[in-house]
This record gives structure tokens, sequence and C-alpha cells, in this order.
């Protein structure tokens, strides 16, 4: 059975395995980027369409019930929202290539989305690491 650590003293406790479920949750998302970066497809591609972000989101899904009410709750709708903001994102880049001017704006569009899906995982990950909830 699961030990229950207090992570903050305002939030209350979470099992640890929700915890480690949160980090291996951004380690898959980070590992989608990662595959982005160093590989042939593009970061947001990857993120989106890879199977390490989507077994993520996945998780999220099924976990979120267990983290809601504790400060964990932050981090599942971070990263739920990261997700599905980037695919919003990428949907309206794929409409503006079609425009006269779309593509050069396009790709400025990916690259800035790329690096805020990083930002959005490092960020939220650095805060699971301290044990802080993610703003509103």
């Amino acid at each position: 059975m699961d030990s229950i650590t207090s992570n903050s003293p305002a939030a209350g406790a979470v099992p640890d395995s929700l915890l480690r479920i949160t980090h291996i949750v951004y380690a898959l998302h980070a590992l989608g980027l990662a595959i982005g970066a160093f590989g042939a497809a593009s970061v947001v591609g990857s993120f989106l369409f890879g199977w390490p972000s989507i077994i993520a989101v996945i998780i999220n899904y099924v976990k979120r019930g267990e983290a809601r009410g504790t400060w964990l709750e932050s981090h599942f709708s971070w990263q739920i929202r990261t997700f599905w903001y980037a695919l919003l994102w990428s949907v309206l880049a794929v409409l503006v290539a079609f425009t006269i001017i779309g593509l050069p704006i396009t790709v400025v569009m990916f690259v800035v989305l790329g690096i805020w899906a990083i930002y959005r995982i490092a960020r939220g990950w650095l805060r699971l690491k301290d044990k802080q909830p993610m703003p509103v």
C-alpha cells in the first residue's frame, strides 16, 4: 500500500503513487517533445500525435478523479490544457497555411507553439518537483 506524503501544508496529503504518476505524465510529454526536437517530426507534431503524449493524456483523464481535491489536480488540468491548446493552435496554423501568405506565418506559429509547449511542460514539472500547485 502506498504511503501518504504531506506535500504541501495548505494542500494536504496526496498518495505517493499519484505524485509518481504525475511525474510520469510530465516525462511522457517531455519525451514527445524531445522526439520532435531530435527526430524527423516537428516538436508540435510529435507532441500532439506521438505515442508518449497520447498515452500521457489518456493517463491524465483516467487518473484525474484521484487527483480531484488535491494540489495535484492543478497539474492534471495544466497538462490536459497544454495538450488541447496545442492541438487547437496547430489546427489554426494549418488553416492559416491555406492563405496566400500563410506558409511563412504557419512556420512561425509552429515554432512559437513548440517553444510554448516546452515552456509549459518544463514549468509544470519544475513546480511539481517543488511540490507546488499550478496557478489557475
